[in-house]
């Protein structure tokens, strides 16, 4: 097949009239025209009106012309189809193939911008000396007065020419959206030339989707390899097996969301009232959809569908809040302990997950810190970003984060409860009436007060203090990194910088032949650790070491 690199394009007319010998009447086919304007000929569906005083179309121009130089001069005439309202101006080419070609398209230097407005074509845009589309309006008057040759005339870049000849060309009127009616038998001058099959262009090559797939572009012909030249499936169509058809008769396209929905997805309408599926490659109308009352018609991700509010979640039919803690669940009737979504006020990202302890000590608590004593695998000595941002999993050893912790008390006003069991698993507990945590431009600086409980009261010596891990020192203690020598991440004191022991406890971990400390709680340390660098909580019980369970939540008082 000849490669079709185009560099002009023009479509003319040819109106082929056959005359009786008589004269008197002008008939094109079968039908006979009178002057009375009627159609003779029950078999014939074309237009007819009153002929006018105009030359019709180019072919009656030519043959108004009384000098051998008037035939072979193409330009611009007046002409006046039968029945259109007012006579217009049109190129007629004369000088080749007979001449009378009415000429209603022409594309040359890419100087007129033809991707246009319906009424743009409908009524017509360009210059007649250049490039233009005569109007659809115009063209249906035209090809509906009688039968009409089409001609295409293709300049190659090499500068060879095709023409392609079809004998029957008509199309509809506005009414029938100037559906191309006919074109008849097909002739061209081009050696080895092959039409592209049915909606197929020229061009260079691409893989199109199909029906069953129409957003992937997953079929690429075999003979039409990327980087060549060849027939392929435009933008608007889908290959439905070894045809290109239009997107619209795809099995699967819905109209009233203009689109093809892919094999075995689901989508739903304009307004999100209905949905249908398309399954096997065939459109399949679904049950009654609506959206919940929290909850918008709205796309997202290229999907139109029922989305939650802001501050719910679900699938859209239904949306359960998204809480602003755990005690929100409480209120709203949860009692069960587990895991939950919220979104604390003023929290610049997407909601997350907590654990919530519903079931003892009120309900209502959300928990920031876990060490369980089964789940080893969390390590706790981790850098500032990692304690800012948390770590582990809700269900086992974790911290929930800093900076989401800020958030969390920066919204209410929270109580803090510490709840552990010493290495004799006696149960320990505290409780602060107010907490609250700094930004992180104030190092995450921790405020607590009003003390209950039965462990001593020891967490009163990390009040006040920034937060500090092993690679952001924040204890103001010079002599020596509080986060390294106690393996973990806190609130760590200055209180005892310049304290040492000489003797091996379990809160003084070694620093060179003497042990220092920097707190007294220290239950992000390590499991099982050495002295300093272990799980630690000094309490009445004196069972200060290797605790086997700690956990820090709050609740809004």
């Amino acid at each position: 097949m000849q490669a079709l690199n185009i560099k002009k394009i023009v479509f003319v007319l040819l109106f082929v009239l056959l005359r009786s010998s008589g004269g008197s009447t002008a008939e094109t086919g079968d039908t006979a025209y009178t002057g009375a304007g009627s159609i003779e000929s029950p078999n014939q569906n074309y237009f007819f009106y009153q002929q006018s005083e105009y030359p019709r179309d180019c072919q009656e121009v030519l043959r108004g012309c009384s000098t051998i130089e008037q035939l072979n001069t193409s330009g611009i005439y007046v002409i006046k189809p039968d029945g259109y309202p007012e006579p217009f101006e049109v190129y007629c080419e004369n000088d080749g193939n007979s001449g009378g070609w009415t000429v209603f398209q022409r594309r040359t230097d890419g100087f007129m911008e033809f991707n246009r407005l319906w009424v743009d074509y409908n009524d017509g845009f360009g210059f007649l000396s250049n490039e233009f589309w005569l109007g659809n309006e115009k063209l249906s008057y035209l090809t509906n007065q009688g039968r009409y040759e089409l001609r295409v005339d293709l300049r190659l870049v090499n500068g060879s020419s095709i023409s392609v000849v079809y004998n029957n060309f008509r199309i509809g009127d506005e009414w029938a959206r100037y559906r191309l009616i006919s074109l008849g038998a097909f002739e061209s001058n081009g050696d080895g030339f092959t039409a592209c099959p049915t909606n197929m262009v020229y061009g260079n090559c691409s893989c199109q989707g199909t029906c069953e797939a129409p957003t992937e572009l997953s079929h690429c012909p075999e003979d039409c390899p990327l980087g060549a030249q060849g027939c392929f499936c435009p933008d608007g169509f889908r290959m439905n097996g070894e045809h290109c058809v239009p997107a619209s008769e795809c099995p699967c396209f819905w109209s009233e969301v203009d689109q093809v929905i892919p094999n075995d997805q689901t989508f739903v309408n304009n307004d999100c009232t209905e949905q249908r599926s398309c399954t096997n490659n065939q459109l399949v109308i679904g049950g009654a959809y609506r959206c919940d009352s929290n909850a918008r018609c709205d796309v997202q991700e290229g999907v139109r569908q029922c989305h939650c509010n802001d501050g719910f979640r679900g699938d859209g039919m239904r949306c359960e809040p998204i809480y602003t803690d755990c005690y929100d669940a409480y209120t709203a009737g949860a009692r069960r302990d587990g895991v939950y979504l919220i979104k604390p006020t003023n929290w610049p990202g997407e909601a997350f997950n907590v654990s919530c302890i519903m079931s003892t000590n009120g309900g209502g608590w959300t928990v920031f810190q876990r060490r369980t004593g089964v789940d080893r695998q969390t390590n706790f000595y981790r850098n500032w970003t990692s304690y800012r941002d948390g770590f582990g999993p809700q269900s086992g050893d974790f911290w929930l984060g800093n900076e989401k912790i800020r958030h969390l008390t920066d919204q209410k006003t929270y109580k803090l409860r510490v709840d552990m069991l010493d290495s004799a698993n006696s149960a320990l507990y505290e409780e602060w009436s107010s907490i609250s945590i700094g930004t992180e431009q104030e190092l995450y600086r921790l405020t607590i007060s009003g003390y209950t409980g039965n462990t001593g009261n020891y967490l009163q010596y990390n009040n006040g203090k920034a937060f500090s891990t092993y690679d952001r020192d924040n204890d103001a203690c010079g002599l020596f990194d509080c986060a390294e020598g106690h393996r973990g991440g806190w609130w760590y004191s200055d209180t005892w910088c310049s304290s040492y022991n000489y003797g091996s406890y379990c809160d003084y971990f070694p620093n060179g032949n003497i042990h220092s400390l920097c707190t007294y709680t220290n239950i992000n340390g390590e499991y099982d650790g050495t002295n300093g660098q272990n799980i630690f909580w000094y309490s009445n019980s004196h069972n200060n070491c290797n605790h086997n369970f700690a956990e820090m939540k709050i609740r809004p008082i």
